[in-house]
């Protein structure tokens, strides 16, 4: 924030959960809080208190952030896909024009393969171990995107990017999202696992060749995406 000349500071607050409701009504009253970033148990609550969404937000049903409008209501926007996509961008990764596998269709899978829509794939195809989910978040956005959205299958043949936003490396001993030894060289592979080091999955695909982005790399992204989102408001406001 300092270095893009915005005078503002970032605090921590803990906000038990069912209380976003009282504590967005008393930070409403205040003239220096012009936004928040939320995580879990917060994004799903934090859309209703929104007079405001971001189309991917809409879609979606939830918030990572909030900033003022002029009229001192809260508009929402989701974080995680526009970062993982800088993540993956800032390590040599070309998203416009590449056909995309998206591994998990939950919260984060979703708001990615949007985002990859967004920065211009060619081709995103979505698969879950849950099929039902990959099937609903592709019926979504089909009417917007039409087939360059799909469900795919868990194999990475023909690929340019692979992601996986799938929990799968949070923990000792999960099995891979898919079998690593499909993945070659020219594939730029992404996770979303942050703070366990380098996961199984990552690992094996910088053994395969691939240029990669953690999921570490996404939490260092999410700090711009969220200024961007802030500065917005904070340029217009004066």
């Amino acid at each position: 924030m300092a270095e893009r000349g915005m005078n503002m500071i970032s605090l921590p607050m803990q906000v038990p959960e069912g209380q976003l409701e009282t504590v967005l009504a008393g930070l409403a009253a205040t003239g220096n809080v012009d936004g928040l970033s939320l995580t879990m148990p917060h994004k799903v609550t934090g859309f209703q208190y929104c007079a405001t969404v971001t189309e991917t937000s809409r879609m979606l049903g939830v918030v990572a952030a909030i900033r003022r409008n002029k009229d001192g209501s809260w508009h929402g926007h989701t974080t995680d896909g526009d970062a993982f996509v800088k993540a993956q961008i800032d390590n040599g990764a070309t998203i416009e024009g590449a056909k995309v596998l998206v591994l998990g269709a939950g919260g984060a899978g979703s708001a990615i393969v949007i985002s990859m829509l967004e920065h211009g794939a060619a081709e995103v195809a979505v698969h879950d171990v849950d099929a039902a989910r990959s099937e609903k978040i592709v019926s979504l956005l089909k009417e917007k995107w039409g087939d360059k959205v799909r469900v795919g299958e868990a194999d990475p043949t023909g690929f340019d990017v692979v992601s996986n936003a799938t929990p799968m490396g949070m923990e000792d001993g999960d099995p891979l999202p898919l079998d690593t030894t499909r993945l070659s060289a020219e594939m730029f592979v992404g996770d979303v696992v942050a703070g366990h080091g380098e996961t199984a999955w990552i690992k094996a695909a910088k053994e395969a060749g691939c240029k990669t982005a953690d999921g570490d790399a996404m939490v260092v992204a999410v700090l711009d995406v969220m200024c961007d989102f802030l500065q917005d408001a904070w340029v217009a406001q004066g």
